[in-house]
């Protein structure tokens, strides 16, 4: 018999989300019922939209890179027992320490450039992300206040630097200038084009790559390391930590340099692969809805990326649906996405006891599959 509020592995992981998921759209259908359209043709138009062709695909593919990157960042914290919710700052100030080598380097090798841009973006994140693990580690300040603070902090430093420092001479645009083209990321069409597959211009780029590639080593790093092995046990039970010889401090502090440098690396889709200019706002929330990626993958990369593929959907999908369908708006589109979020995130456990119990009165054993 299953103990009381377990579950199967494979339940927890996978049939649990996909029920969140389930519910949080049959009551987006009851709010595009309500507004006067059917919720079957809004959900077959975002289908269509997000994976149905050729385009709708690389842009679900090109928001999804901003979520790996910001969910692997919340999710390593996570494992450590920290709520980092600092992703959307660390992101930002990540995004600049690579703006700024594609501004100043840009006449330099692309094959230069790239390796200078990764680690001036993990760079920069990380170090936004060390004073409140620091104040966390060292002081005892809550990680979930100093990381909002951080965030506004961020914000207001970007408004200076590019109204002030950044804004290109001439323009009134709080944005820098063009990055020379050699500092531009590679397109995803003109990689494919490469090998001899067509594949339509959208902004998805080599970034994608390089996401996956992050979540790789996150997993080799938090299960296949003693300092990953460390992490978790700090996170799990300080105290038994401390009987292992192991510091919860320097724990904290590692793991938030660790998931500054994951958020830094949105500045790679969002700089180089996009807007090829560092501008106001470009991380557009994605360090928030990296909780509730993080949250619905269960802190797994493999999860994540599957998570973070669904929000990326939903975004190109909820796009498409508000030019195709009048009367659901942009901000209706963006109630859709939060009820995602809320049921796949903050009311994730909600249906968790229920189902817990049915598996139990039929004989199920948690932690099997």
């Amino acid at each position: 018999m299953s103990a009381p509020g377990k579950l199967p592995r494979w339940a927890e992981l996978g049939l649990l989300p996909v029920i969140n998921l389930v519910v949080a759209l049959l009551i987006s259908g009851v709010v595009i019922k309500l507004l006067g359209e059917s919720p079957v043709a809004a959900f077959k138009l975002m289908a269509a939209g997000s994976v149905g062709t050729q385009e709708g695909i690389g842009y679900t593919l090109y928001y999804a890179t901003n979520f790996i990157f910001t969910g692997l960042a919340v999710a390593v914290a996570s494992h450590a027992g920290l709520f980092n919710i600092g992703a959307e700052g660390q992101a930002y100030i990540g995004g600049l320490g690579t703006g700024l080598v594609c501004l100043w380097l840009g006449a330099w090798p692309f094959w230069a450039v790239l390796p200078l841009a990764v680690l001036a973006g993990a760079g920069f994140g990380a170090a936004w992300a060390f004073i409140p693990a620091y104040l966390q580690a060292k002081r005892g300040s809550h990680i979930v206040i100093t990381t909002i603070m951080f965030n506004f902090i961020a914000a207001s430093l970007m408004t200076y630097l590019l109204v002030n420092v950044l804004i290109k001479p001439g323009q009134q645009s709080p944005e820098s200038r063009e990055f020379a083209v050699n500092a531009w990321m590679p397109s995803a069409t003109d990689v494919l084009a490469r090998v001899g597959v067509t594949f339509a211009a959208t902004p998805l780029n080599l970034a994608f790559g390089f996401a996956l590639g992050a979540a790789v080593l996150v997993w080799l790093f938090v299960w296949r390391t003693r300092w990953g092995y460390a992490l978790r046990v700090a996170g799990e039970n300080p105290a038994a930590a401390v009987y292992a010889g192991i510091a919860p401090p320097r724990v904290i502090i590692g793991a938030m340099l660790l998931s500054g440098a994951l958020a830094g690396g949105l500045g790679l889709n969002e700089l180089m692969g996009s807007q090829h200019r560092i501008l106001m706002d470009f991380p557009s929330g994605a360090g928030f809805v990296g909780i509730a990626v993080a949250l619905m993958g269960r802190n797994h990369p493999a999860g994540i990326i599957v998570a973070a593929v669904l929000f990326g959907a939903l975004y190109q999908g909820g796009s498409q649906l508000s030019f195709d369908m009048p009367k659901i708006n942009r901000d209706m589109v963006v109630v859709i996405q939060g009820l995602v979020i809320l049921l796949c995130g903050a009311m994730e456990n909600v249906f968790k006891a229920p189902l817990a119990a049915l598996f139990a009165k039929f004989g199920a054993k948690p932690g099997v599959g």
